[in-house]
This record gives structure tokens, sequence and C-alpha cells, in this order.
């Protein structure tokens, strides 16, 4: 189901009939790892890196016992309040990104409170990504379902970091080409390879030239 404010978004959106690549934003176009551990590290706790997952891996300092999931919770909202604005880039996003705009619509698909969606906008035009930013919450299927209808378009390309959100992108839209981009070996180790996956990578030098052989340019 897509929020009503999502749902907003997808509306307000032109297309110019080229291909499409809608990408995730945190940890695929901008560092969210690195920046929240900094933020945990001002409230003497950190981040262990055993599973794939937040809840229950953010542990106090001093006696190692995980802080409960409500405490994350008011951490990553408190995060994407404070710090959405000034977060920084991966390495190779920014002019992969633009390389990839000159050939297909480009759509940044992103979860974060919806309320800190100007300051996404802003931040990633402060980089010089001009594209469309649509905020979203819950599985991302069928907002990139509902994308691929109003583009009328069946050559699209989903980029996440997300085994979710990459899993309900198959469920939803399979014809799209999915790219798991895997940014933190320390995560990525624990996760599976996907065998509906285009590209597993943690690179945009390895993405790019994927993403513009699968839209044929």
């Amino acid at each position: 189901m897509i929020s009503d404010i999502t749902l907003g978004q997808l509306e307000g959106l032109t297309f110019t009939g080229r291909p499409l690549v809608i990408c995730d934003v945190d940890e695929v176009i901008v560092h969210f790892t690195r920046d929240f551990e900094r933020l945990l590290a001002l409230e003497n706790l950190w981040l262990d890196t055993a599973s794939f997952a937040l809840n229950g891996n953010v542990r106090c300092r001093d006696t190692g016992e995980p802080a409960g999931d409500h405490r994350v919770g008011e951490l990553i909202d408190r995060f994407f309040d404070e710090r959405t604005r000034h977060m920084e880039t991966i390495d190779g996003a920014v002019e992969s990104l633009l390389h990839i705009g000159e050939a297909a619509d480009v759509v940044l698909l992103t979860n974060l409170p919806h309320s800190a969606g100007g300051h996404r906008r802003e931040n990633l035009a402060d980089h010089g990504l001009p594209f469309p930013v649509v905020t979203n919450s819950g599985p991302k299927g069928p907002a990139i379902s509902d994308l691929l209808r109003r583009a009328a378009r069946r050559d699209a390309v989903f980029i996440d970091d997300s085994p979710q959100y990459i899993a309900s992108a198959y469920e939803y839209a399979p014809e799209v080409h999915l790219i798991h981009f895997l940014h933190d070996e320390r995560f990525a180790r624990h996760i599976a390879p996907l065998d509906y996956v285009s590209l597993r990578t943690g690179r945009w030098d390895e993405a790019k030239p994927h993403v513009m052989a699968l839209i044929g340019a």
C-alpha cells in the first residue's frame, strides 16, 4: 500500500519516455551508517555489525547491552531530523547518476520520515543532483510498480541496499532490473546473494556501466 503522502509525490512526476532508473539514497548515494555511528558515539553507544539490522545492534559502550527498540527508533528519528541536510555522498554516486540521467529518467525513492523530505531534497540538490525525490514508508514494491505505470516503461532499473526492498520490488514489479548495492562490507557479508538480482556491488564504478548497458545507452 502506498501512503497518501507518497502517492501525492508520485502524481506530481513527469516523464520523458526514456528508460527509468529508480535509486535509493541512504547507503547508495549518501553515507548513512558512518554518520549514524557518529551520533551514537555522542550518546556513549556503538553499532555492532554482527547482523544486518539496527535494532538489537545498537549497544551501550559501557555494558555492551543492546539499546531498546524504542531508543533506537528515537535515535534514527533524531538523526534524520538533525543530519539529513548535511549528509555526505558515497564516492562516484553523483557523477554516475548525472551520467545515467543523460540517458534515462531518474527518480530517487527514499525511505525516511516524510518530515525530513525537504532536507533530503536540499542536501541532494547541494550535491548537484537535480532528480525528483519521492519519500516512502514501508515496502518499496508498490511505489515502484506505480512508477512503471506512470512512466509507461518496462525497461527500468531499481538500485537499493536493502534486501527487503529488493525483494519487494521483485514481488510487485518482476520486470525491473535489480541492482543490490551494498556499500558497507560489514553488513554486506551477512547477506546471501539473491538469484534474481542483475548485479550485486558496492561500487559505483561497477554499477554505472551495468545500468547503462541495461538501459541500452
